[in-house]
């Protein structure tokens, strides 16, 4: 940039796009055009990202041109910058786009085969319901004591001292107790 032209490059082209502006408010299709040949490349970026969709985006960046075409005469070079009020309008048309054609952006079907499944099997969610059921059967056989005590310590994480505070018995009654109730509960399971 030299002494005698003391604005930018940037500065230029926002002078000559606001100009061009003012004369599609005045239905000039020269001027209209000069408008698309400036800022289409960069308003067809946003319509694809938002569309992700190319022949989309191509049929989004004609509504927003039609959309320039009735409106430039509400742009105000003093709110905005005239890029920022067209990308507005592509940003916005795009959304409408999305919006009215109901689009899910979608994985391919195929892509479905890659994404493993975590869930247990159903055989599997069966065998351990019916080992669940099983183990409860058998401690429901226990005498009561034993099996809340086996449960307690066990199910709920208690040590055979908080089991022997709570149930009000010395400590190797409680250990016995459990002993024998596992041992019975072995037996009933089918593996001793």
């Amino acid at each position: 940039m030299s002494e005698a032209d003391p604005l930018s490059a940037a500065d230029a082209a926002r002078i000559r796009l606001v100009a061009a502006l003012a004369q599609v408010a005045r239905q000039d299709r020269t001027a209209l055009r000069q408008v698309y040949e400036m800022t289409s490349a960069k308003l067809f970026g946003i319509c694809l990202r938002i569309s992700s969709d190319r022949e989309a985006a191509e049929d989004i960046l004609q509504d927003v041109y039609i959309k320039v075409w009735n409106r430039a005469g509400r742009f105000d070079a003093d709110r905005a910058s005239p890029i920022t009020w067209l990308c507005a309008i592509a940003r916005n048309t795009a959304i409408d786009w999305q919006r009215s054609s109901s689009r899910v952006v979608t994985a391919p079907e195929d892509a479905a085969h890659a994404i493993a499944d975590d869930r247990p099997r159903a055989d599997q969610s069966i065998e351990r319901e019916q080992q669940s059921d099983r183990i409860n059967l058998c401690l429901d056989e226990l005498e009561g004591r034993q099996g809340e005590a086996i449960r307690a310590a066990f199910f709920d994480g208690l040590t055979y001292a908080d089991l022997a505070v709570r149930m009000d018995v010395p400590l190797g009654t409680m250990k016995s107790w459990v002993r024998r109730g596992l041992q019975r509960l072995k037996g009933c399971l089918g593996d001793g």
